[in-house]
This record gives C-alpha cells, structure tokens and sequence, in this order.
C-alpha cells in the first residue's frame, strides 16, 4: 500500500504556506488528522523514516526516495522493469519525505536567507524543532512528528564532488553503526557528540543536527552522504537506493540480509589541512579522494597568483584518510584544503 499527503510545515509572512509531501509505504497509511496528515500504523510492527533535500542544493538523495518510490510500486521509469520488491512485500511501514526544507530547495541553498530565518538559517541544527520556534525551529518540530515514531531514520545529504561517499553515525552507538553498515558506503564516518564532542563542533550547534537528535531519543540514525550537489549523478542514486534496501532490510521490512560491509571506519573530521593565507590552491595531481595519506605528507600547495610566489606547502597533519580534496582552486585563509578522517576500529 501507498499513501501520500501534503503536508504544511510552516507560513511565509504573505501567508502562503510552505509545504512538501509526505509518503507512507506498506503495512501503515497516511490519514487525515486535525492538525494535518498522521501516520497510522500497527503499533507492533517497525516504521523507517527516511528524508532528503534538508539543504536544497543536495538533490540526490530526493532522486534517490523517487527512484525507491518507482520500484515499490512497480514502475520503476529508469528501469522500465519494475523488478525488486513492492510495498506490498515491506513487513512495516517506510514513511519518507523527498524535500524537507522547500525554502532551500526553491534557492538551490545549503541556508536559507536571514530574512526567513536569522536565528536557525541552517535547519540542520534545530532539531527536534519548536512549534512555537522560528521559521526552521516549526518546520523540524512538524518532521519530527513523524522521524519520532520510527525505529530507525535515515537522513539522506549530498557532499561536492570533492567528497567522498560516506555515511555519519554516531560514534559508540552500536545501532547506528549497524545501520550505517546496512547502508553499506565503503567509507563510515564515526562522529562524536555531547561530552565526548570537539569543542568547536559544540561551538557550531552540532547538537541541533537531525541525527544526534534523533539517536538521543534512543532512535538509531545516520546521514549517508552521496557524491554531488546540485547535479543528480545516477552512480548517486544507484548507491542511495541500494542503501536504503539494505536498511529495509535490516529493519525487518524487507526478507533476507543486508549485504556483508567490509570498509573503513574512520572518525569524522578530525583532521584538516588548512590554508594559511589566501591563494590559489593546487592539489597533488595523484591525490584522489579516499586515498591513504601520511602525517606529512605533502597534498598539494598554495601560490600567489599575481608574484607566483608559493606560499604553503600543504601536508597532512596526520594519518588517515582523505576524505575530502577542494577542487575550487581559489581558496581564502583559513579555508579546508583537504579533510583528513583518521581510520580507528584498528583498520
């Protein structure tokens, strides 16, 4: 079974109401509540919540929930084969919203404009929302109506092309690591939170992000990042939906396994090779993200564009990985050349 419905997150000062819709597969429904849709599902069967578009320039992972949508219901339109399963094979239900932050989306941004928004431009750091909060606060207090009855949510982001693909969880959680297993990226990202955080991720409101907020209340989240913003990269896609089967699949709604994981766990954004003045920055030509790289290793330089004068000697501050290499070649001081992700798990 499918159902669908609009769903109004919040009100623009005009008075126009900011919506997306919400989809609900298998064995529960959406139905017409007195606030707007709600979920009614058997209470002793698990429900998956998945997302996308939360920054609008990050589009993959809508095409992803699309592509998944076409094979649950049978028509598939890459395919044309309509193969795999159909709702009506899920042991559960699987609730998903393709756009959850429509102000982004509409400006292809990562924020929204401090005119919508000045006290949480990012919506990825105000949850799990207010319904009396400001424009973003509203909008994930109403999402979260529905990521909060789940048993496991998965919040799909795009990164640049500069990025590997990889999946965040949260670091020490041993369900969140299993799902992000099931979703099966070559590349995990252990990322701590609270007492156990950076102090400059604390500083950044890290934990208003959607996972941490989540996985606090006890439900097992992760944030797979696909390759590319802005572009839908079929290669993306393909990797979105295969992960997504395997989270089914270990949630119980789909028969059989996930896939085997064999990659690398690393910890997340430790490491970064920053610029110290501002130029123009030339990586190494043989540097690749998700290659190996040495504490001193050299991954590149930066020049002054007018003298030709080199003014770093970019390297690696330690061992890891590099899990991200900036392609845009005009950087400004203080700006990540390279992320570094120091592999643990002893791997």
């Amino acid at each position: 079974m499918h159902t669908s419905r609009s769903l109004t997150l919040a009100r623009l000062p005009s008075g126009v109401p900011v919506r997306t819709t919400v989809h609900a597969y298998g064995e529960g429904e959406l139905v017409d509540g007195d606030g707007g849709p709600e979920l009614d599902a058997p209470a002793d069967s698990p429900v998956v919540y998945a997302q996308a578009a939360q920054h609008g320039r990050e589009v993959n992972g809508a095409a992803v929930l699309r592509r998944l949508h076409d094979r649950l219901v049978g028509s598939d339109s890459e395919t044309g084969d309509g193969d795999g399963p159909s709702a009506a094979d899920l042991d559960g239900t699987l609730v998903t919203v393709p756009v959850a932050d429509p102000l982004t989306f509409d400006r292809v941004s990562y924020t929204t404009p401090e005119s919508l928004d000045s006290r949480q431009p990012n919506m990825n750091r105000c949850w799990p929302g207010d319904a009396a909060g400001s424009l973003h606060e509203r909008m994930a207090a109403r999402l979260w109506a529905f990521a909060s009855e789940a048993d496991a949510v998965v919040d799909l982001h795009t990164g640049s092309p500069a990025m590997a693909t990889h999946a965040v969880y949260m670091r020490g959680d041993e369900d969140c690591r299993g799902l992000a297993e099931a979703f099966g990226t070559d590349l995990l990202l252990a990322e701590a939170a609270g007492d156990d955080a950076d102090t400059e991720w604390d500083e950044r409101g890290f934990a208003g992000k959607f996972r941490v907020a989540a996985t606090r209340e006890g439900i097992p989240t992760i944030t797979p990042e696909l390759a590319h913003s802005k572009e839908i990269v079929p290669e993306a896609v393909a990797t979105g939906v295969t992960g997504m089967l395997g989270v089914l699949r270990r949630e119980g709604l789909l028969a059989g396994d996930p896939d085997p994981w064999d990659g690398t766990v690393a910890r997340n954004h430790l490491g970064r090779v920053i610029a110290d003045d501002s130029g123009l920055f030339v990586p190494e030509p043989d540097l690749a993200v998700g290659d190996r790289v040495e504490d001193g290793e050299r991954v590149g330089e930066v020049f002054d564009p007018t003298t030709f004068e080199t003014l770093q000697v970019a390297r690696a501050d330690r061992d890891g990985i590099a899990y991200s290499v900036a392609r845009e070649s005009t950087v400004t001081a203080g700006a990540t050349l390279v992320g570094v992700a120091e592999r643990i798990d002893g791997e």
